[in-house]
């Protein structure tokens, strides 16, 4: 593996006389070097006799560094293979990937989907895979896969007596994701912070709640993913392969369909958010590829570990420098946040006095730098909701009417930008939206007012316009209209509590 990408190591071993020695170079890392204990005891504790002599394997590419013991399986065949105990030519068409016990039964790797991707595309069919990774192996199809659970299966594979080891299950169709567990419906009043979310899940853009405790922040953000689009065979495939190398796919091997939904907590790590660590790995705001990042309680995070996001908001991807390489993850994903309006969380609000002074309230608000600030398109006062809302019958709007809307704006967006690589108006390259989403002279007018009474940046204007190409597709309208933009400047409005930038 590199990064989230699969690609061929071929092992090589070779035998020579002398004092009985097992050397293993290609940069392997430490897990890869304390295979050969491993392996010389499931080689013999399966009844097999390990070669003697001084042996050397080498994995090429030499420059490469090798990380983990899913070179288990491939080793031992080649050391097999030099002993003359599987024919040697009929290694040569295998793909082996798996951990070995010390007993000789064969254990499952993680990032096996974009392993058996890379052997596809190398042209290499004939696969030997752990049982356990079988069905998540056989999501790629046109390959002749072979499901072991020992050592001894992988050789009497490579010997043709591997018939009944044949991996023949159909891969599991895919099908959109189910319900989410949480509806609209069941959220009384927060008629504006709804009007939001619809907006940020048609358009893909970012979103900040700002309100006291209780008022329902939370709920709201949770409830995202169930007005958003089903994921396409394509997203849902990438999602899979990205949570296959986190390890999370577990061994029903199952294509992930619904949209992911990421909540870390505030004391999360910069390596957890970003991805990376010893053994490189893909972090938070990677597994909520194409779903959304919740970052509830924003201030508390570290500010070092939110100015990170930066990048991945604008690129859609995140790059890690280590020694070991250079990794690039994919990043494409609508971040939603909360935060309270002060420290004590009850500011603004006429059932609670606020016990923080303005100095308190600047601190705790200055923990947010305004260039990540600026990035967030929608800006939403939430507020408690009255009584009798609460305990009123009377249901909301349900999540497939609205997700119904969103469809079609999305739906809109897909088409216009057909020949691009972003199909949401928050993706957009700066061309595709400039060509799509020319103001209106009433429209540019309003703008104007706003960046002069707002003393608004250039990335700022961007994102409302961004935001108003989107209201206006829920509209159905092919043009930006004044009203359009005037909704699109009311998110920005938190300027008047110095909330953003």
């Amino acid at each position: 593996m590199h990064g989230i990408d699969g690609y061929v190591v071929r092992v090589e071993a070779d035998s020579a006389p002398g004092t009985p020695a097992l050397a293993i170079i290609g940069l392997p890392d430490r897990a890869l070097s304390e295979s050969r204990e491993r392996i010389r005891a499931a080689i013999h504790n399966s009844g097999l006799a390990f070669p003697a002599g001084k042996i050397l394997i080498n994995l090429a590419p030499a420059h490469i560094r090798k990380e983990g013991p899913g070179f288990d399986l491939a080793l031992a065949l080649a050391l097999l293979a030099i002993d003359e105990q599987v024919d040697r030519q009929a290694t040569q068409g295998f793909i082996a990937l798996g951990e070995l016990a010390l007993d000789g039964a064969l254990r499952g790797v993680r990032g096996i989907l974009p392993m058996v991707i890379a052997a596809r595309s190398a042209g290499i069919e004939r696969l030997i895979v752990p049982k356990a990774n079988a069905r998540e192996a056989a999501l790629v199809g046109g390959l002749e896969l072979y499901a072991a659970d020992s050592l001894l299966d992988a050789v009497a594979v490579v010997q043709g007596h591997g018939a009944k080891f044949r991996f023949t299950d159909a891969p599991p169709e895919y099908r959109a994701a189910p319900e989410a567990l949480g509806d609209f419906a069941d959220v009384r009043g927060q008629r504006p912070a709804k009007r939001a979310l619809e907006i940020a899940a048609a358009g893909g853009h970012n979103l900040l709640l700002v309100g006291p405790p209780g008022c329902g922040k939370t709920m709201l953000a949770r409830r995202l993913p169930s007005i958003l689009p089903a994921m396409n065979s394509d997203e849902a495939l990438e999602v899979t392969k990205i949570y296959s190398v986190a390890g999370l796919l577990g061994n029903n091997g199952a294509i992930v369909g619904a949209r992911p939904f990421r909540a870390p907590h505030h004391t999360t790590s910069r390596i957890a958010l970003c991805g990376g660590g010893t053994t490189p790995r893909p972090g938070e705001i990677s597994l909520a590829q194409h779903g959304v990042l919740f970052l509830d309680e924003l201030p508390e995070f570290a500010r070092d570990v939110l100015e990170i996001m930066r990048q991945p908001i604008e690129e859609g991807t995140i790059t890690i420098a280590r020694a070991a390489g250079t990794f690039t993850y994919p990043a494409r994903f609508a971040l939603v946040a909360s935060m309270n309006p002060c420290p004590c969380g009850f500011r603004g609000t006429r059932s609670s006095d606020c016990r923080c002074d303005d100095a308190a309230v600047a601190k705790y608000v200055a923990k947010l730098s305004g260039p990540l600030l600026d990035r967030i398109d929608l800006h939403v006062d939430v507020t408690r909701v009255p009584f009798d809302e609460i305990v009123a019958r009377v249901p909301g709007e349900a999540s497939t009417a609205i997700r119904a809307r969103v469809e079609r704006a999305r739906a809109t967006q897909r088409a216009r930008y057909a020949v691009s690589a972003a199909h949401t108006n928050a993706a957009a390259d700066e061309g595709g939206l400039r060509e799509h989403a020319a103001l209106s002279a009433d429209a540019a007018g309003l703008l104007r007012q706003a960046a002069a009474r707002g003393n608004l940046s250039a990335r700022a204007l961007d994102r409302i316009t961004r935001v108003a190409r989107t209201i206006a597709d829920l509209a159905g309208s092919p043009a930006i209209a004044s009203a359009h933009v005037a909704e699109a400047i009311c998110y920005r409005s938190l300027e008047r509590k110095g909330l953003a930038a």
